[in-house]
């Protein structure tokens, strides 16, 4: 599938990716002039038991460990991940400091870290900025208080996720987690240091973005996996010459706007075979263009019984499942989105599903989906042999096994 790095590099720019991936393999051609220590999917598959949804066969979690990577090991210590983040670090900067000068057509370099990732163990000195009795609960936690919709349910279930009632361990996780994005923050900054050294700053432009969030105990539920904005809104920042400082733009943005802005920022072109991208280039936005836009999600994987997609106009959002309820929220009223207004609003969820279907036909693509899950149980030796697989957390760094990831020492449970 041809991405913005393979547009520019077939442009002859070099584009140099330092750090988590998650293609299958170095061996394909991902598109990068290089790859430096590059994490990708375990053994080259993956969590390939979660294939099994495709014949709604998806295994539970019901052996504890997703609960227990949370509730047990959130805390003080230190994971493979936070060395694996430093040498990204070290091997950014050494890259940046071979290449700062080079002549010819701009560079790239992708510069990818792994944390906040649960488990949520982070060094002493910095879980202690983050003092448990000051930390947020997450919202909507409760039970009476969190969403009872079936999807969120199933998740629940598919996950092990027990009832949250322990206050303190979500306050551990939350310290956990705000401690890892502090130590990501770090390793950023001393990035960045490197690059105003070297006089970068002034002739580069810098794009920084999330793959996704972290519900941490909303809506009684840990990680990603869903469609609430917790997990689905992500930061985007950009910067360089020209770009006006300190502007916040009030357009609606996604990940699939990467490609065209990516390639629009370092003066390459897009390709005749390119005019079906979704996407569009952000570079206006950054200087005060804002254009009206719908935002558009889909899921299709572990813990979803069916396809979920998320349409967002303005304020307004909708959650549509197939073959279960729509849930519709007011963002501007109801940022934690605790409160469905679904029933109350029915011309509101149709209307905004018609913008769906304009999109997509949901049902259609719920079924493709599926369709290809179970082609790929198949090409990996069929639903019994799959099923016979190991269950995959979290995928261990470059160099450890995923014996040695999980048995990191110091658990951070206290």
């Amino acid at each position: 599938m041809p991405t913005w790095h393979h547009r520019l590099r077939e442009q002859g720019h070099t584009v140099v990716a330092v750090g988590k991936l998650h293609y299958r393999s170095a061996e394909d051609d991902n598109g990068f002039t290089e790859e430096i220590e590059p994490m990708h999917l375990h053994d080259g598959k993956g969590a390939i038991k979660n294939l099994l949804r495709g014949y709604d066969a998806e295994p539970p979690k019901d052996d504890g460990s997703f609960w227990k990577l949370y509730m047990n090991r959130s805390g003080v210590g230190e994971t493979h991940y936070q060395e694996y983040d430093r040498r990204i670090t070290h091997k950014s900067i050494d890259w940046l400091k071979r290449h700062a000068q080079s002549k010819g057509k701009p560079w790239v370099l992708y510069v990818s870290y792994i944390s906040p990732h649960p488990p949520f163990t982070v060094p002493k000195r910095l879980y202690d900025l983050y003092p448990e009795k000051d930390m947020p609960l997450p919202a909507g936690f409760r039970r009476g208080e969190r969403s009872e919709h079936p999807a969120t349910q199933y998740l629940r279930h598919m996950d092990g996720i027990l009832d949250m009632t322990d206050e303190a361990a979500l306050r551990r996780i939350a310290a956990g987690y705000f401690g890892l994005i502090t130590h990501m923050d770090e390793q950023v900054g001393e990035v960045m240091r490197a690059a105003e050294a070297l006089g970068l700053l002034a002739n580069s432009r810098i794009a920084y973005t999330s793959d996704h969030g972290e519900l941490f105990g909303a809506q009684g539920v840990f990680g990603k996996k869903n469609l609430y904005e917790a997990s689905v809104g992500v930061p985007m920042l950009l910067s360089g010459p020209g770009v006006p400082q300190g502007k916040v733009s009030r357009q609606i943005v996604s990940h699939v706007d990467l490609f065209p802005t990516l390639v629009e920022g370092v003066g390459a072109m897009l390709t005749e075979a390119d005019g079906n991208l979704q996407g569009v280039s952000l570079w206006p936005a950054a200087n005060g263009n804002d254009a009206t836009r719908t935002g558009f999600a889909e899921y299709h994987a572990q813990g979803s019984r069916a396809a979920a997609y998320a349409l967002r106009d303005g304020s307004m959002k909708l959650i549509y499942h197939v073959g279960m309820p729509a849930q519709l929220f007011n963002l501007a009223r109801d940022p934690h989105e605790l409160h469905d207004l679904s029933a109350a609003e029915p011309a509101t969820v149709q209307a905004l599903e018609k913008k769906l279907r304009a999109i997509c036909d949901p049902e259609a693509v719920d079924a493709r989906a599926k369709a290809d899950q179970r082609k790929w149980v198949e090409h990996w030796g069929g639903r019994e042999k799959v099923a016979g697989t190991s269950q995959i957390l979290f995928t261990p760094p470059p160099g450890v096994s995923r014996e040695e990831a999980w048995a990191t020492p110091g658990s951070g449970a206290h």
